[in-house]
């Protein structure tokens, strides 16, 4: 571990999709395990390449067992534009720090990795032997080396216009691996129980991960779905719990959203999702419940509230209601106290989540939700806001050319007090939103216009 005060130098190999969310993926993991974003570079735009300072070993170490969005981590020991900066680099690096895994009784092999380029075997080794003034007085290993070293080259993000000399070269030695394996293990394809609107694994770690979820947590989701969010936070040790107003949903049962499946089977649930990847010790439960009335004591109850509310484009925006809010124009049924399925209109709908959020999260706790837009309108002013809820992130996810869904992050950093004094300082602010509430017939609307576009073309 460096000295207090001293911060080693690290290099990130990031994966190159969901680019937004890396930067908060990564902020949040480091301040989850005691470190804070300390980084070199003002901006990381698209490049795979990122330094970082990180206090210490165990740090980096604890970051990959979590992290999704980076490939791989490295202790950086030189970096420059050419060989010749890289090289004067190396000679600077603090001998010290290098002999505990070049000595005699060590094992190791050197890895050349390069972006955006293909290099010959023969350019592999010719870079590798340039490197014969380190002091590597172990013996290499190539199938089980003690001590993995990498040359990494960055030859920019243009695959149309690769030059001849790379922009950046980097050395270092290899920490750890992400946790990129988890997107095919937990694929949708492979799991026991899905719907029309389960999350991407990739996804839901990832809002595992700017959620901060850690071990003993309580998740909740208030549109649980298939658990599909359940999962994740449950993989990192949190105890999961949800609601939702689809009684069918939530007891497995109707009709199979599987190609080739009329009716789900007997033991499709959200308990056999979990027992499937042997999570179901994580499972709290999951009730049938109406979040625009939240069955729930005053109180704390949350580490972390992880939830994808419904858009209404393949599953409906519904709550519950009385008799007396049918809207004007529908017959009533006076005598009847079954409870009428009514709209649930978006802006009303994030207004209750907030307000919950705030009532029932811990102090410090995260909530984590998708925001749907329609991108010709949107503005940064129309993200709900909360007085007891800082914004940590808003990253942005295109679903068509003129919609999209932004992924918040916000954590409570202040005590929830009374209800009705919020809803009157939120009510302005959320008008903002209300042209979403017809997210769904603008969504639909650039797809007919699309179509008809292409049926003109083509008589034409």
């Amino acid at each position: 571990m460096a000295p207090p005060g001293i911060l080693n130098r690290y290099l990130l190999l990031m994966a190159q999709e969901h680019l937004e969310f890396r930067l908060p993926e990564i902020k949040s993991l480091l301040s989850l395990f005691g470190g804070q974003f300390t980084s070199s570079q003002e901006t990381y735009g698209k490049s795979p390449f990122w330094i970082l300072s990180i206090p210490s070993e165990d740090i980096a170490r604890n970051l990959m067992k979590r992290t999704v969005c980076a490939k791989s981590i490295f202790e950086l020991w030189g970096h420059g534009k050419c060989p010749e900066e890289l090289y004067s680099s190396l000679k600077n690096y603090p001998v010290e720090k290098m002999v505990p895994f070049l000595h005699s009784g060590s094992t190791y092999k050197i890895k050349i990795h390069t972006f955006n380029k293909t290099l010959t075997q023969e350019e592999k080794v010719k870079r590798i032997d340039a490197l014969e003034f380190l002091p590597f007085e172990g013996k290499v290993n190539l199938k089980k080396p003690q001590h993995v070293f990498s040359i990494l080259e960055d030859y920019g993000l243009d695959p149309n216009h690769i030059p001849e000399n790379p922009h950046n070269i980097y050395f270092g030695r290899w920490i750890a691996d992400g946790q990129r394996e988890l997107i095919e293990s937990y694929s949708v394809k492979k799991r026991h129980f899905i719907g029309n609107t389960s999350m991407d694994a990739g996804l839901s770690f990832i809002m595992a991960n700017h959620g901060k979820v850690k071990k003993n947590d309580v998740v909740f989701d208030p549109f649980v779905g298939t658990g599909g969010l359940l999962i994740a936070s449950a993989h990192f040790g949190a105890y999961v719990y949800g609601t939702d107003i689809d009684y069918n949903t939530v007891h497995g049962l109707g009709k199979a959203s599987r190609k080739n499946q009329k009716w789900r089977g007997p033991d499709e649930n959200i308990r056999a999702n979990l027992r499937q990847y042997g999570l179901e010790k994580y499972y709290l439960d999951v009730l049938v419940s109406d979040a625009s009335k939240p069955s729930w004591r005053k109180g704390t109850y949350f580490d972390a509230i992880i939830t994808d509310p419904p858009y209404g484009i393949r599953e409906s925006t519904r709550r519950t209601g009385s008799q007396k809010e049918i809207p004007k124009g529908i017959e009533k049924c006076p005598e009847s106290h079954v409870p009428v399925s009514l709209s649930y209109h978006l802006s009303d709908m994030f207004f209750d989540l907030l307000n919950f959020s705030a009532e029932t999260l811990v102090l410090g706790g995260r909530l984590v939700y998708w925001l749907p837009v329609y991108t010709p309108e949107y503005t940064e002013e129309m993200v709900p806001w909360h007085p007891c809820l800082e914004l940590i992130s808003n990253c942005e996810q295109k679903l068509s050319s003129h919609t999209s869904r932004r992924l918040i992050t916000m954590e409570k950093v202040k005590e929830f007090e009374n209800r009705d004094q919020y809803s009157h300082l939120l009510s302005d602010h959320f008008l903002l939103y209300q042209g979403h509430n017809s997210f769904r017939e603008k969504y639909f609307s650039g797809v007919t216009k699309r179509i008809a576009k292409e049926e003109k073309s083509g008589q034409e």
